[in-house]
């Protein structure tokens, strides 16, 4: 049996070097920086306000309004996000590199809204629109997540390309 020989692997770059000098001079890489965090600080008070209600039955108008701000912060987020987007890949959504991330955020955006919506129409009861609220933070969770690994893909290919600069050619 004859052995397979494989090219050796190179390695995939989130960006390329015009998109990472785009993102490092963009103002929208410091908004989305300051962005994240406090939407996932909006999240630990809010999340903590919908857990005291579905145990305790108190509370309800501090959570929902917990929620709405966290809604807030989620479509604030999304929207300079895709600004984001443009400016270092050409596109508003679904750039390549984010494709993934950008899939799982419509769908905790449908969630957060789905909340909104059930708030204004009254189709559920208060405990069912605390635990729908859960499911949207769930999938918020994940897609933190999801950015969060990119976040450090990009921090080891910097550090790759560092590296790779200082050898002496």
């Amino acid at each position: 049996m004859a052995k397979t020989q494989h090219a050796p692997k190179t390695p995939v770059f989130l960006y390329t070097e015009e998109q990472r000098a785009r993102r490092d001079t963009s103002i929208w890489t410091f908004i989305q920086g300051v962005l994240a965090p406090l939407q996932f600080l909006v999240f630990l008070v809010s999340l903590g306000l919908v857990l005291r209600y579905l145990w305790t039955g108190v509370g309800y108008d501090a959570a929902t309004l917990s929620i709405l701000i966290k809604t807030l912060f989620l479509l604030a987020i999304m929207v300079t996000g895709a600004i984001w987007e443009k400016v270092v890949f050409g596109q508003y959504l679904f750039a390549p590199a984010f494709f993934w991330e950008d899939v799982f955020s419509f769908l905790v955006i449908a969630l957060h809204l789905a909340y909104v919506w059930t708030l204004w129409t009254g189709a559920l009861t208060p405990v069912q629109e605390m635990w729908l609220a859960l499911a949207a933070y769930a999938a918020y969770v994940v897609n933190a997540g999801q950015f969060i690994w990119k976040l450090r893909a990009a921090r080891l290919q910097s550090a790759t390309s560092s590296m790779v600069d200082e050898v002496p050619a």
